[in-house]
């Protein structure tokens, strides 16, 4: 939930240069961030997929193989 009345920190000339916010605003605001741009990234990836997979197992021995 957003604060109704946020407090801000001026400079001598009245510009508001910082916002107060509590900490669990600050926090939730983080998460929603963060949340965004694993979608931002979703998306990315979505765009670039070529609809080629692999079994895990089949990369597994691939990968034993290679490295043997």
């Amino acid at each position: 939930m957003l604060t109704e009345s946020p407090k801000y920190i001026t400079d001598k000339k009245g510009k508001k240069i910082s916002v107060i916010l509590p900490i669990k605003e600050y926090e939730d605001i983080l998460e929603k961030l963060e949340e965004m741009e694993d979608v931002r990234l979703y998306d990315e990836a979505k765009k670039e997929d070529t609809g080629e997979r692999v079994l895990f197992s089949d990369y597994v021995k691939k990968r034993t193989a290679k490295n043997g």
